[in-house]
């Protein structure tokens, strides 16, 4: 394979190497810099530019970007390109405008995902108002661009998604799940948030059927908290 192709690579255990795909520890070619991720416009003008190395650090089952390395003259003639084009005003005001566009798409999505929630829910008339707060609440926490949670995926139905992130709130804020040392056999992690998937499911049914909650109910005591 050559080194000066594009690849995705990641850390290695020295500040200008990196571990390739299958592993083997390779050195940042000479000349080359690594830019920080935030500026997207600037990585996709790199990457079509030339050769990048794409610099990705996995911890549990989130992936995160540690950078793209370059050539340095294409990295300063692409950022100066770049401080000219948003020097101009028009660039300002298109930014403006983008950034409104997905404001706008964000609200609504959030807007959806509410309602979606809800009618997962599905609360007795008693509880509508613990249903509203409870949506509310999953929304806001599931819906942030970038949050990387499961409301953001597209891989799945909305309504799944709806399911999935009441699921994954009870889970957080009415076990014991946080604070539990799971031991690292396979399948046990996933046995366990299965176990409390079905104890959520029979506690929102309880809701469902119009049960009047004990003082103790976790889900009471939760939304009480918040």
């Amino acid at each position: 394979m050559n080194d000066f192709e594009s690849k995705q690579v990641a850390p290695g255990p020295a500040p200008r190497s990196v571990r390739n795909a299958v592993g083997k520890i390779i050195a940042v070619p000479p000349g080359w810099v690594l830019v920080a991720p935030g500026d997207a416009a600037l990585t996709r003008r790199l990457k079509k530019s030339g050769p990048t190395w794409v610099v990705q650090e996995r911890k549990g089952r989130r992936t995160f970007s540690q950078g793209i390395w370059a050539e340095s003259q294409r990295v300063e003639s692409i950022m100066r390109e770049l401080e000219i084009e948003r020097s101009d005003p028009a660039h300002g005001k298109r930014q403006a405008q983008a950034k409104a566009r997905r404001k706008k798409a964000q609200n609504a999505y959030v807007e959806e995902f509410n309602r979606h929630v809800r009618d997962y829910l599905n609360f007795d008339s008693r509880f509508r108002d613990l249903e509203e707060k409870l949506a509310a609440l999953v929304s806001t926490h599931a819906t942030p661009v970038g949050s990387g949670t499961v409301a953001r995926t597209k891989r799945i139905p909305v309504n799944d998604r709806a399911e999935a992130a009441v699921i994954a709130w009870l889970r957080h804020q009415t076990t014991a799940y946080d604070s539990m040392h799971i031991p690292r056999i396979k399948g046990r992690r996933r046995e366990i948030r299965r176990m409390f998937a079905e104890r959520s499911r029979d506690l929102l049914d309880d809701y469902r059927r119009g049960e009047k909650p004990n003082k103790n109910c976790p889900l009471f005591l939760a939304l009480e908290s918040k």
